[in-house]
């Protein structure tokens, strides 16, 4: 039985899709908004600049609503593992469950229980628990991560198991399970991506306040520390990437033969394809314009390497080419333009104009949601390379499936893309609207006054901001 013509594996797919494509946003944005709260704390208490505090208030609202937002998606997706993904759920329940019940465990009741002080708590607590509360929503936030990405990474390297007469995975090995052999590049290339996609946001709204005002000394702040981002993390983060592939070529050959468009197998270099069709069904890249040896040189670090094609593989065994072959190339090609705009950055800085180059801000401003977009290609350019399994070569994606039907299936994907874009689009519609506003007072105009006058301090000049971004006019 089919629904619009998709098999009910198709849709449930497709379902699991959606949900963690919205879910994904808001952690990658978290994760690093968090971590910038903290910074923007620390610089507060450190140099009583109230320039750091209004902007530590100008971002928690948004990191707030984005946490909130994070929560209700995650909770949404983590239901289809009992009604989409029961056979998967009986399989390998032993090895994920405790994984993501750890998250929980640690993460989440880490972030739960100090959020409320991190967000409202700074006159009740003081300057110093109030701090402690914003470091450890942080690194609360970089643990769920570790916690999530390790249940991930396992389903694309196993380690630590045997397999009972049942079928089922039982762990074996915790130390070999949570670090398994991709969980060390996974996990540094999410957090990084976390970190980028805050970064450009960030700049995006500075940059956008900047063309209205480039004398807003709280938008030359936050402009100046996600360029400084840009220009430092984003050549880490491709050198990372660049470990992850060499990685993945180890570890899933076939996954990288799809990314790649490669369909034969190259003995003495293969060329990397720049552009092109890849046709699963006719095994061949259409229209492919190619630079020869390249990709050998990208993939193996020799001009001559052995890059194995899809042709190696049977059929039914082979992931689909087409997806993973243009969102690669869409990951690849926002990581160059980061980079790009980091170097502009830093001779805009060198030249004084890095707050009045209208060209460089307005191309910040446009960079501003590369980040989401970057995490999601990734996101689909690994999963979908993982096919047909669900754990690598182990558990088919057609063996994991529950027994529902397609018309359920269809129905649920039907009412959760209504309630997804009216809930979510609503607070993505909040979302913006709260980064329209120029940053220049908190939401309690008496904050200001309130921890400088409790340090036995007063306002002083201007200072300048952490990266030297005042000195630049």
């Amino acid at each position: 039985m089919t629904f619009l013509g998709l098999t009910a594996e198709m849709l449930a797919r497709l379902q699991f899709a959606f949900t963690v494509s919205f879910h994904f946003l808001f952690p990658a944005f978290s994760i690093g908004t968090a971590s910038f709260l903290a910074v923007l704390n620390g610089l507060w208490l450190w140099k009583r600049d109230e320039a750091y505090l209004k902007l530590f208030e100008y971002w928690k609202t948004i990191f707030a609503i984005t946490f909130g937002m994070g929560v209700v998606s995650g909770i949404v997706m983590s239901y289809q593992f009992g009604t989409n993904w029961a056979r998967f759920s009986d399989k390998a329940g032993a090895v994920i469950g405790p994984l993501m019940g750890y998250e929980v465990l640690t993460a989440f009741f880490l972030e739960a229980g100090f959020l409320g002080i991190a967000l409202f708590g700074r006159k009740r607590v003081g300057d110093t628990m109030h701090m402690v509360a914003v470091v450890a929503v942080a690194v609360g936030t970089l643990i769920s991560a570790t916690w999530i990405t390790s249940a991930n990474s396992w389903m694309h390297t196993p380690a630590g198991f045997s397999i009972d007469a049942a079928g089922s995975f039982v762990p074996e090995d915790w130390w070999a399970i949570v670090f398994n052999p991709s969980f060390p590049y996974r996990m540094t290339h999410t957090v990084l991506a976390a970190f980028l996609t805050t970064a450009f946001a960030v700049g995006g709204v500075g940059a956008w306040h900047l063309l209205h005002n480039e004398e807003n000394r709280q938008s030359r702040i936050m402009f100046s520390m996600a360029m400084w981002m840009a220009a430092i993390v984003t050549p880490i983060q491709i050198f990372v990437g660049d470990q992850h592939g060499l990685n993945t070529l180890e570890h899933q050959p076939a996954k990288i033969a799809a990314m790649e468009g490669h369909f034969e197998t190259h003995e003495n270099g293969a060329p990397l394809i720049l552009f092109g069709i890849p046709d699963d069904e006719a095994e061949v890249t259409r229209y492919a314009l190619e630079i020869p040896k390249l990709g050998s040189l990208i993939l193996t670090h020799h001009l001559n390497g052995r890059v194995q094609g899809l042709k190696d593989w049977p059929r039914q065994d082979r992931p689909p080419a087409l997806m993973p072959f243009i969102t690669f190339r869409v990951m690849v090609g926002i990581g160059f333009l980061m980079l790009a705009l980091g170097i502009w950055s830093l001779y805009a800085r060198a030249k004084g104009s890095l707050y009045s180059n209208r060209a460089l801000l307005r191309s910040a401003l446009i960079m501003g949601p590369s980040g989401f977009v970057a995490v999601l290609a990734g996101w689909y350019t690994t999963e979908v390379g993982r096919q047909p399994y669900t754990i690598y070569g182990l558990l088919r994606t057609s063996d994991s499936l529950s027994p529902v039907s397609a018309p359920a299936v269809g129905t649920s994907l039907l009412a959760f893309i209504a309630v997804y874009f009216i809930v979510f689009g609503t607070g993505t519609f909040y979302l913006l609207k709260l980064m329209r506003r120029v940053p220049e007072l908190t939401e309690d105009p008496e904050l200001d006054r309130g921890p400088t006058r409790a340090a036995g301090t007063t306002p002083g000049p201007a200072q300048d901001d952490p990266m030297g971004g005042e000195n630049v006019h």
